[in-house]
């Protein structure tokens, strides 16, 4: 069983975690509580794991505003929506205030759902016209990966690829 943490391993603990993930301030605050529960304490007095935390943050190891554009980014990539980022940055304990700082731009969001559909075969790029029953699957699948109904009903019922593309695009020159 390993030894129960004192200072120096605690720290230890979250500058390792810290070089190995990239990580929200209350992802690495969780972290080290999840340790603490594990293991134990050695010292007299608890462990103060916000300063820790916001030490980490002054010196950049921690920046929430950066891992949220890190991974809302990624998370748009993969074909996710708005609502699905922001839940998922949430989760992470990334702020109100920083989700909105770091949202999406409109066009972004088009080529997420775009992405989406791409990836799952959905509307156009799938290999035959839905019929009703699978047109609504698709856009509940949509749904439920974080876009709004208009823009999942522009993909699932883009007549063809090309028109679906130029859908996402009509926004791209915008800023």
């Amino acid at each position: 069983m390993p030894k129960p943490l004192d200072k120096p391993r605690l720290e230890e603990l979250a500058l390792a975690y810290v070089a190995r993930f990239a990580t929200s301030a209350a992802k690495l605050e969780r972290y080290l509580r999840r340790k603490l529960r594990e293991r134990g304490w050695e010292g007299e007095n608890p462990p103060d794991l916000g300063a820790l935390v916001e030490r980490y943050q002054g010196l950049g190891y921690v920046d929430d505003v950066a891992y949220a554009r890190s991974k809302g980014g990624s998370l748009l990539r993969r074909g996710y929506g708005p609502r699905r980022v922001s839940q998922a940055l949430g989760e992470a304990g990334i702020a109100e205030e920083i989700r909105e700082e770091t949202r999406a731009r409109p066009a972004d969001e088009r080529h997420a759902a775009l992405a989406l559909a791409r990836r799952r075969g959905f509307g156009p790029f799938g290999q035959d016209i839905p019929d009703r029953e699978k047109r609504e699957k698709q856009l509940a699948a949509m749904l439920r990966a974080g876009h709004p109904l208009d823009s999942a009903r522009k993909m699932v019922d883009a007549p063809d690829r090309t028109a679906a593309e130029e859908w996402a695009a009509e926004l791209d020159d915008e800023s």
